[in-house]
């Protein structure tokens, strides 16, 4: 793949988690009920930046959660191999919580559809939200974010690379084409 352009430099990515911070508890009429369920992998850790601005905000720890949704995915007999199943860490109760998922990037929106599958698993959380780092366009599905970083249109061989250090040892989103 050869690169084409920086998106997002990690100043950007933190004033994108920062607002997305102040949009959540506005939306929501503040935090009471609402926790934060990252999708494996990098919306881990974009799952508990944002807790941290949200503490650092209103004073308030919220829960944050591991969602391994491999399982439910519509494309794993296409999968080649056996898949890489991380599991799942949540260790409080969902039932008539505000769950907000959180990913790096939507794109066809297959991974959030799966990602339901995955919470309605679990139990029956009052609301569900969506929050991506970046929208690219291209969804496939009636699945729209409630809260996104930054909306980039992108063409079909592009590919849009989120980057962070806690899993790439670097800050930043990139565009690369196919």
């Amino acid at each position: 793949m050869d690169y084409k352009a920086t998106l997002m430099s990690p100043q950007d990515i933190d004033r994108a988690l920062k607002r997305i911070a102040h949009q959540i508890i506005e939306k929501n009429h503040g935090l009471q009920n609402v926790c934060l369920i990252g999708i494996h992998t990098r919306g881990v850790p974009l799952a508990r930046r944002l807790a941290d601005h949200i503490e650092a905000i209103e004073n308030v720890v919220l829960p944050v959660g591991e969602l391994d949704i491999t399982l439910c995915r519509d494309d794993l007999s296409r999968i080649s191999g056996i898949p890489e199943v991380r599991g799942s860490k949540i260790d409080f109760s969902i039932e008539d919580m505000t769950v907000v998922l959180v990913d790096d990037v939507i794109y066809t929106a297959r991974t959030a559809r799966a990602a339901l599958e995955a919470i309605m698993k679990l139990g029956r959380p009052a609301k569900v939200q969506l929050c991506v780092l970046v929208d690219r366009g291209h969804t496939e599905l009636p699945i729209r974010p409630n809260f996104v970083g930054k909306n980039i249109p992108t063409s079909v061989d592009e590919v849009v690379a989120v980057r962070l250090h806690e899993t790439d040892d670097k800050d930043g989103v990139f565009i690369f084409v196919r």
